[in-house]
């Protein structure tokens, strides 16, 4: 980010100030998430155009600076045609408004006004950190010099992108300026804010924005997804596709769906996707009626082929659209995902040209990646001439390094022949700045150095951003020459080592989202709004600590081979390397629910990185005792569970338990889960279960043992009612409550005794079922990534036939045998809240299905990410008030809004839990809710 001061508005800055429907305009503070803005606006059938593919975290004062747009610019254009007004405050302290006619001419006193002689513009310069320093005049005034002078004029219309170019970053907009009144006769009213949009906070710092709002578009809405055999194809074909008026017109090469393929999430958005194309063009069509867009799509179609373009048309509609857009939002994480030090490197991914121009640039670009021995990515905005385009390079190579500029150098040569934009909607940043003089010309270049000056003399805002950009292969992550060190880890991280899983993060910030955009990651974030909680950040600092941290002795934390190995003989040691301490505490408040595993497009799973990291630290500071006594849960209930009795009075009694509690660490207002009074496996071994052909195992995890017998008691004889013999296979316990302590040694012995138990005794006839979810997904999950190499294959076979008893009840349903007519047919209404891991690592459609098989049961999600306790986080006297905040997002409110008729339906015992303390409601898991409603 450069040396300047870094301002987050993301977590005060964030309030709707005002909604004008009548005159189809908002004012907002920057940091505005984009999708909450428009569920506001959606109120009073308005929203905000512009759409990014991170515009579920996106703030508005973030596409003000960016100029961002997105797949609907071909009809919404960027942010800046949405920009009507800012309040901002300049370089000297003063507080200005801009927007339209508040320049010259414009009344003296008023904004930015322009009345100023050029005997007193010397006093006015020196004069500006005094209240009246009058810094707006002077921007008024010298802004109005340069855009009036011929000469000015000739050189900015002559060497400025095509006018016809949608996408348009390249430095600041003098050209946008220039086609305003009294510059160009019949142009649109003179507004600063054409410069402020994409100027990247290096000009003002802005605290009110002011946008234009357009009215909500038809609501129906079909894709044709043309399917191609090469992208030279797709991108002729585009120029057919936007003759029919698409509202989007989105590129997918082969390399981008190849990377869904291996996503758990994006593999299920492919169901539109037949074979292995080249390239998929989706083409939006919008409409007041099926037909209507019916129409369009045939013939659009038909167009098509007789150009002999493509060879496969589906057409999406409802809500299946999502998945096809969530499919094409996912492409920037999904590169990251290569395994290894190559990566699809963004170094020249938004160049902008005119749309006629783009198969002819994109053939050229080729060509040029061809002569350097490259490949590249293709995806994103084929409707506006913005085609993302990522060449796969190692930087941490002295060749690769070689390879970035010599790409960057050569491909923006080429960007200007066909009179471009290197920047379509990134920004030049860093990365591109040092290109802008290329892109302008010489004497443009000085006219942007100029406007920097004018706005900010004492260059305080964004320095080195868009002018005076140092080149752009310096500051980089990677030292030339760098090797990967390998680090002796527990976990197994397959086709890479810690390192580079935790190098897959690529900063897109979807662990950024707030509750209300859905999902499960990232808990803390959502409830905390600091970046340091975010996922990202646990990822990078991580990365940071293993990339410069020195050697660490053979056997102690992290230790590895070459460390330091590279050519340069140095990594960037310095003031800013990570500790371990650090890392200790930027992982302290991630509550390992594994949203990220599925959430996160790159799947960066920092709930392992996190168990792999205390296992480490642990093994350098030895083990807490309350970590202990948490990884020892069930040595300890077993126990304990003799005398039952002295447990519940101690944990029942509210003096008691909050002294116990205080001497654990747990904080003293937490109630505590009681024993049953004999356990599961006690009353099973006494029980007179169904004798059938049709046979299950049951997993009796160390909570459903303990704590929930009811809920195993009640799980066996709904099984036995639907016909299937119940059997408890030997077996240890899972391991799980040791894993979210970073107990890895003991974790993996257990995970070694049970794939060996159960290895040759669980098949595809006979699965393994489980009740907790956390527990049982181990199977699926960490065991194998951590059993020892002879039984990797077994565990890998093992965890395909693990289920948890909703996906085993649903695949069952499916295959009818299991009927409704064993059921009540009474009406009720059940609120389901998923279990992180089941969400993560499942789905919810299971449990949904399961739940609804009562004739008249609905059941309705409620859409939650973590419950907030995540095991023994939410005990943690550190953690309760973050674990009740995160509990208060969506849960506890919903749950609270529903009449005691409502069942709530929770499949975790942590959730069950944590919606009782929370709510003082009683949630039910899935088994009882169906057991109960037997007839």
């Amino acid at each position: 980010v450069g040396n300047g001061i870094v301002v987050d508005v993301s977590k005060n800055f964030t309030k709707i100030l005002e909604v004008n429907k009548e005159e189809h305009w908002v004012r907002v503070q920057p940091g505005v998430v984009r999708d909450v803005l428009n569920m506001e606006l959606k109120k009073y059938g308005l929203f905000f155009g512009p759409e990014t593919s991170t515009a579920n975290r996106a703030m508005i004062g973030g596409m003000v600076g960016n100029n961002s747009c997105g797949s609907n610019s071909v009809v919404y254009g960027s942010t800046r045609e949405h920009l009507l007004e800012v309040k901002a405050l300049l370089s000297d302290g003063s507080e200005v408004t801009i927007g339209e006619n508040q320049a010259p001419p414009a009344p003296r006193g008023g904004a930015f006004s322009s009345d100023i002689s050029s005997e007193t513009l010397n006093d006015k310069i020196s004069g500006l950190n005094t209240p009246s320093g009058g810094l707006g005049a002077i921007i008024s005034s010298q802004m109005h010099a340069i855009l009036s002078d011929s000469f000015n004029q000739t050189e900015i219309r002559k060497e400025f992108p095509k006018p016809t170019i949608e996408r348009r970053n390249t430095g600041y907009a003098l050209d946008m300026l220039l086609n305003c009144e009294p510059y160009t006769a019949g142009g649109k009213p003179f507004n600063l804010c054409e410069l402020i949009a994409g100027s990247e906070g290096t000009l003002c710092f802005l605290t009110e924005i002011k946008l234009h709002v357009d009215d909500l578009p038809p609501t129906e809405i079909g894709l044709v997804c043309g399917h191609f055999n090469t992208v030279d194809e797709s991108l002729r074909a585009n120029l057919i596709a936007l003759k029919y008026k698409p509202s989007a017109s989105e590129l997918m090469d082969h390399y981008i769906l190849g990377c869904t393929k291996a996503n758990k999430e994006q593999s299920q958005n492919r169901f539109f996707v037949q074979g292995d194309p080249g390239a998929i063009l989706v083409v939006e069509l919008r409409g007041n009626s099926h037909e209507e867009i019916e129409q369009k799509a045939v013939a659009m179609e038909a167009e098509m082929r007789a150009a002999g373009l493509g060879y496969h048309f589906p057409v999406v509609y409802g809500t299946d659209t999502k998945r096809v857009w969530d499919l094409r939002k996912a492409g920037l994480g999904l590169l990251s995902n290569l395994p290894g030090d190559e990566k699809a490197v963004a170094v020249i991914e938004d160049t902008a040209v005119d749309v006629n121009d783009l198969p002819d640039f994109i053939r050229e670009f080729n060509e040029i990646l061809t002569a350097n021995n490259l490949y590249c990515v293709h995806y994103a905005h084929a409707g506006s001439g913005e085609i993302h385009l990522r060449p796969i390079i190692n930087l941490k190579t002295v060749e690769g390094n070689k390879q970035f500029r010599l790409i960057a150098e050569e491909i923006a040569t080429l960007v200007k022949k066909y009179r471009g934009s290197l920047s379509g909607e990134h920004g030049d940043g860093r990365l591109r700045g040092e290109f802008i003089k290329q892109m302008v010309g010489e004497h443009n270049y000085q006219l942007m150095k100029e406007v920097k000056r004018i706005w900010d003399p004492y260059n305080v805002f964004n320095p080195n951003k868009v002018v005076d950009t140092p080149p752009m292969d310096t500051f980089l992550r990677y030292t030339p020459g760098q090797q990967t060190p390998e680090f002796e880890t527990t976990f197994r991280f397959t086709n890479q080592n810690i390192l580079q899983h935790a190098e897959q993060c690529n900063g897109s910030g979807d662990c950024r989202k707030t509750h209300l955009s859905g999902g499960t990651m990232c808990p803390s974030y959502m409830a905390t709004r600091n970046e340091k909680e975010s996922t990202r950040a646990r990822a990078n600092i991580l990365r940071e600590y293993l990339t410069t941290a020195p050697p660490a002795p053979r056997g102690g934390a992290f230790s590895s081979e070459s460390h330091s190995k590279s050519e340069s003989k140095a990594l960037p040691l310095g003031a800013g390397v990570a500790t371990l301490e650090d890392v200790k505490e930027v992982f302290d408040l991630c509550l390992a629910c594994k949203g990220c595993k599925s959430d996160c497009p790159s799947n960066v799973d920092v709930a392992k990185l996190k168990m792999e990291f205390l296992h480490q630290y642990y093994k350098e500071n030895g083990v807490p005792i309350r970590s202990r006594l948490v990884g020892n849960f069930a040595n300890i209930s077993k126990i304990v569970s003799c005398i039952p009795w002295a447990y519940n009075f101690i944990f029942d009694t509210p003096f008691l338990r909050r002294i116990a509690n205080t001497v654990v660490g747990f904080h003293p207002d937490r109630t505590m889960p009681l024993l049953a009074k004999n356990t599961f496996k006690s009353w099973f071994n006494s029980h007179e279960g169904t004798k059938t052909q049709r046979k299950v195992f049951l997993f009796v995890d160390e909570f459903t043992n303990y704590n929930d017998v009811e809920i195993g008691i009640k799980a066996v004889k709904l099984l036995n009612r639907f016909g299937y013999e119940v059997i408890v296979p030997k077996h240890v316990e899972s391991g799980r409550p040791q894993l979210s302590k970073g107990l890895l040694d003991d974790a993996k012995r257990l995970a070694n005794q049970n794939v060996s138990l159960l290895k040759d005794v669980v098949t595809e006839e006979i699965p393994l079922i489980g009740i907790e979810p956390s527990a049982i997904l181990t199977f699926r999950d960490e065991y194998p990534d951590l059993v020892e190499e002879n039984l990797l294959e077994d565990a890998q076979k093992l965890s395909k036939n693990v289920f948890m008893i909703e996906e085993f009840l649903s695949k069952e349903i499916e295959a009818k045998r299991i009927s409704k007519s064993t059921f009540t047919t009474e009406k009720r209404l059940i609120k389901l809240h998923g279990h992180c891991q089941q969400k993560s690592l499942s789905s919810m459609v299971p449990a949904k299905r399961t739940l609804s098989l009562p004739e008249n049961y609905e059941v309705q999600l409620i859409p939650s990410g973590c419950c907030g306790m995540a095991g023994s986080f939410g005990y943690e006297k550190e953690h309760f008030e973050l674990s009740n905040q995160i509990g208060e997002l969506v849960l506890f409110p919903t749950i609270r809004q529903q009449g005691e008729d409502v069942i709530i339906a929770a499949s975790g015992t942590s959730c069950r839990h944590q919606i009782h303390d929370g709510t003082g409601r009683t949630a039910k898991h899935a088994v009882e809710i169906l057991y109960e409603a037997l007839v």
